[in-house]
């Protein structure tokens, strides 16, 4: 999948009321809100374990992989319902999380 392609499928979940699923090598299965896309990069806010702090990070989209989660649902209730979110796969370990 190219880069081009990547940001088709990631630019419509660009919403703060909407997540999608992250997987990191040392870290699957992360609540996440996709910020902004480009052609290059893809901003991510992941919830973390500590309320109302969320990591932000830039990956490069040729070190993301994108497919669906089918374990996950949509949430927001003005939109009708999905029975799957998007989900980025990252073959990297998460970045340390610096408060």
């Amino acid at each position: 999948m190219t880069n081009e392609d990547k940001q088709t499928r990631i630019r419509p979940w660009i919403d703060p009321e909407e997540r999608v699923t992250v997987h990191f090598l040392d870290a699957p299965d992360l609540n996440t809100t996709v910020m902004d896309c480009t052609d290059q990069l893809v901003d991510l806010s992941i919830e973390t374990h500590v309320s109302h702090l969320k990591q932000n990070i830039s990956v490069p989209l040729s070190q993301v992989e994108v497919t669906e989660d089918f374990s996950h649902y949509t949430r927001d209730p003005e939109r009708p319902l999905q029975r799957q979110r998007l989900m980025l796969v990252v073959n990297e370990k998460r970045p340390p999380i610096i408060y």
